[in-house]
């Protein structure tokens, strides 16, 4: 595969990394699981234990774990065609698709805060009527 391949697929294959790791660690749909692991995290009684659950509440450590599972169902190697190339994609992924997940953060924040800003200008708008 020549570089300029390599690198689009860089980028599209860190897309569904980063979907996956926001979507456990942040979305409304796995709150309890998240809740529950963020008590264990806490709360856990050894520091294995207490490791393993933080895990599944940073979107940054998950993206790891979801960065090697992509590794291994597309075979993707960056640079060089051995196990090195696994490696240097593995990092390189989790990089982009963390960028990917800070500019959704970003978005979503100010996404918020206009809200927020709209609906206090309709209650002020409310009052004067």
């Amino acid at each position: 595969m020549n570089i300029t391949l390599q690198i689009i697929w860089l980028f599209i294959l860190a897309i569904p990394i980063a979907c996956i790791s926001w979507t456990i660690t942040h979305e409304e749909i796995f709150r309890e699981p998240r809740e529950w692991c963020t008590k264990n995290a806490i709360n856990g009684r050894t520091i294995i234990k207490r490791k393993f659950f933080y895990l599944f509440t940073c979107e940054y450590c998950f993206s790891h774990y979801v960065t090697i599972i992509f590794l291994l169902i597309c075979d993707y190697k960056l640079l060089l065609p051995d196990w090195r190339g696994y490696i240097i994609s593995g990092f390189a992924l989790v990089f982009v698709a963390n960028i990917y997940m800070s500019l959704l953060g970003l978005l979503r924040q100010a996404i918020k805060k206009e809200k927020v800003e709209i609906a206090e200008i309709e209650k002020s708008s409310d009052i004067k009527i």
